[in-house]
C-alpha cells in the first residue's frame, strides 16, 4: 500500500509541471527507486547481524584475555601463559576440561576421571573447586594412594569436599562452607592469603575463572 501511494503522489505532483509523457516516465523511475528501496531494506538485517556478531566475538576475546586479572598468589606463576592450561584457555571451558590442560592438575583430573566425576563437575552450575596439585598428592603415600583410587566411593568422598556450591571470589572466601560431599569445610584468612581445611592448605593461587566455576589451587588434599 505505501508503495503505491508513493507512485500515486509521484504522478500528481509530476503531472502539474510535465507532459504526461514525462509523467510516464517519472512513474517509471519511481518504481524503480522504490524496487531498490525495497532491495536494500530487506538486505539490512543480515548487514546489521554481520558487525553484531563480530561485536560479540570481540567481547568474547577481550573477556578472555582479562581471564588473569582477579587472580592471586605466588603459585599462579605456575601457570602456563599461554595455551588450554592458561587462564585465558581454562576461562573457556567448564572446570574439569579446564583442569585437564593444567599441568599443575594431572593428579587430581586422574582421580576425577578414575571416580566418573568429570560430567557432574562440568555440567554444575556454578561451583567453587579447591584444586590440590600435583605436589599435595604426591605428599600421601603411594599405598594409601593407591588403595583411594582404587575405591570409587572413598575417591568421590574426598574429591565431592573439595568443591562448595556456589563460585566464592575472594571476599566471600573466608568462613564455613558446606561441601557436594555434606561436610562443612572452613577456610581462614583474608585479602590473598588463605588456608583451606583442617590440613591448613594454602591456597597457591586463587580465583581462577573456568565456564562454570572459580577455581583455588591448593598445596594439600583435603580429607572430610
Amino acid at each position: 500500500m505505501n508503495s503505491s501511494l508513493r507512485r500515486t503522489t509521484g504522478l500528481a505532483a509530476l503531472a502539474l509541471t510535465a507532459t504526461l509523457g514525462l509523467a510516464a516516465c517519472g512513474d517509471d523511475s519511481d518504481g524503480n527507486e522504490t524496487a531498490a528501496t525495497d532491495e536494500s531494506s530487506s538486505a539490512a538485517p543480515s548487514d546489521e547481524m554481520t558487525p553484531s556478531e563480530d561485536t560479540g566475538s570481540d567481547a568474547g576475546s577481550d573477556a578472555g584475555s582479562d581471564a588473569a586479572a582477579e587472580t592471586f598468589g605466588a603459585g599462579c606463576s605456575q601457570i602456563p601463559a599461554d595455551g588450554a592450561g592458561s587462564f585465558n584457555g581454562m576461562a573457556t571451558e567448564p572446570v574439569a576440561t579446564a583442569a585437564s590442560a593444567n599441568p599443575l592438575l594431572k593428579t587430581l583430573v586422574q582421580a576425577v576421571t578414575q571416580a566418573k566425576l568429570v560430567d557432574t563437575l562440568n555440567s554444575a552450575d556454578g561451583i567453587t573447586v579447591f584444586a590440590p596439585t600435583d605436589d599435595a598428592f604426591g605428599q600421601i603415600p603411594k599405598k594409601d594412594m593407591n588403595a583411594v583410587m582404587s575405591d570409587k566411593a572413598t575417591l568421590t568422598k574426598i574429591l565431592t569436599y573439595h568443591v562448595v556450591p556456589g563460585e566464592l571470589g575472594p571476599d566471600e572466601l573466608a568462613g564455613t562452607h558446606k561441601t557436594l560431599e555434606g561436610e562443612k569445610l572452613t577456610v581462614e584468612g583474608s585479602g590473598e592469603d588463605f588456608t583451606v581445611g583442617k590440613a591448613d592448605a594454602k591456597v597457591l593461587c586463587g580465583n581462577i575463572p573456568t565456564a562454570n566455576a572459580t577455581v583455588y589451587v591448593i598445596d594439600g588434599v583435603l580429607m572430610p
